[in-house]
């Protein structure tokens, strides 16, 4: 997870500081779930400024859209099955 967070999101969001906080957040996601991600990247943002951008995109993207696509898969295999 370290090394997809390194190569891939941080250098996609931009190499900012907002992209390092994104980029916990993903290395959090790879820990179990959203709340992981958001313990993570509030261990960053303790101890540096707070990302608007990360707090807005991680929870939309880890609680909306992973449960959505989540419950496609399964349909989809009990479906198959």
């Amino acid at each position: 997870m370290a090394a997809f967070s390194y190569f891939v999101v941080y250098n996609v969001m931009g190499r900012d500081y907002d992209a390092a906080v994104l980029s916990a957040g993903t290395c959090g996601f790879g820990m179990g779930a959203t709340p992981n991600a958001m313990a993570n990247m509030q261990a960053l943002v303790e101890r540096y400024v707070p990302s608007v951008k990360a707090y807005l995109l991680v929870p939309i993207v880890g609680s909306m859209f992973a449960d959505f696509l989540n419950s496609l898969c399964i349909t989809f295999f009990i479906n198959l099955f």
